[in-house]
């Protein structure tokens, strides 16, 4: 077999741009994206992703040379849209670290420090303890396999081109960023709510017998309280949870639809 140099040119073309957005998006997305995943790992599941979505896909740009400014800006495109829709997946679980911090300050275990290995940063441990729990529930829901889904027909909705994200698309983004705190209050909500009021009853105790030391016995009921208000909004964690995911698969689709 006899290959032509722009034939073998057209062959590298088609695959390397896709391979840089997948590749980016692979860097950036939960599960795939975590630290704790060796970069030989990540970069193993760029390749194979991009080996399995490049078949499908419509033909690559003709008259741009990778090597110019336009396939730089093209390759730059690429990039900067795997990052985009990674982030806004990565949100969600965002979200769930803050609702977990405004549920640990709320208990009194906002000095309960731990490291989250997926992120390489210090969280409560009640945050950890949730985006366990939501990683779980991620897979448990295929949610890996969505968002794979998600990234090859993003080649359809914006096909390759020097044109990546428009502006309306950066705005779904910004938009989109807001449910880190909207996330963050819906799941926190009951817990809050609930010790709020626990709060208040020891503020009427305190007024009705000045003479008890509500320090001493307000912390560890806050702290029992805390946990069993946890236990008992469990349940509907996960329909929080799968909203949010329907929310973010929706921002990814307005992200690399918008003109």
């Amino acid at each position: 077999m006899n290959f032509t140099d722009e034939q073998l040119m057209m062959l590298v073309v088609s695959y390397f741009w896709p391979f840089a957005r997948i590749a980016a998006f692979v860097a950036v997305v939960p599960i795939f994206g975590a630290r704790v995943i060796p970069a030989r790992i990540r970069l193993l599941v760029a390749i194979s992703l991009t080996m399995i979505i490049v078949p499908v896909l419509p033909p690559p740009p003709t008259g741009i040379d990778p090597f110019g400014l336009d396939g730089i800006l093209t390759t730059a495109a690429q990039v900067m849209t795997g990052l985009a829709m990674g982030f806004a997946v990565k949100l969600i679980f965002s979200a769930i670290e803050t609702g977990g911090h405004i549920m640990a300050q709320t208990m009194g275990l906002g000095f309960a420090q731990m490291n989250d290995p997926a992120n390489g940063v210090t969280v409560p441990v009640v945050s950890q303890f949730y985006i366990i729990i939501a990683t779980l529930l991620f897979l448990a829901l295929n949610g890996h396999l969505v968002v794979i889904d998600v990234l090859a027909e993003s080649f359809q909705m914006l096909p390759i081109s020097m044109q990546g994200v428009s502006n309306d698309g950066l705005w779904v983004l910004i938009l989109w960023s807001s449910w880190i705190f909207t996330g963050a209050v819906i799941i926190s909500l009951p817990v809050v709510v609930a010790l709020l009021l626990v709060n208040i009853a020891f503020g009427i105790m305190m007024r009705a017998a000045p003479q008890l030391n509500v320090f001493a016995v307000g912390f560890p009921l806050t702290l029992t309280f805390g946990f069993i208000f946890m236990l008992v909004s469990l349940p509907i964690f996960l329909p929080q949870f799968s909203s949010l995911i329907e929310h973010a698969l929706m921002a990814v689709g307005n992200l690399v639809s918008a003109r």
